[in-house]
């Protein structure tokens, strides 16, 4: 069994031009970055959040591209 985390992030807190886009879009535009990095996340909306899902084992290589993001 594979270890999953999950990363919220508000709508508010998305930077431009992410938060200039609707969630969904924002949404896809994230999950496209970190797949062209060769990480397998899912990101979607949710409400009044975007969640990222993607395996434990990725979460260092993640955390630098959402940081380049300005997303963490």
């Amino acid at each position: 069994m594979m270890a999953i985390t999950t990363n919220r992030i508000d709508h508010a807190a998305l930077p431009d031009p992410l938060n200039l886009k609707s969630p969904d879009a924002a949404a896809r535009m994230i999950e496209a970055a970190l797949r062209d990095e060769g990480i397998k996340a899912e990101a979607s909306d949710v409400i009044s959040h975007i969640t990222i899902e993607l395996p434990t084992t990725q979460l260092a290589a993640a955390s630098t591209i959402l940081a380049s993001l300005q997303l963490i």
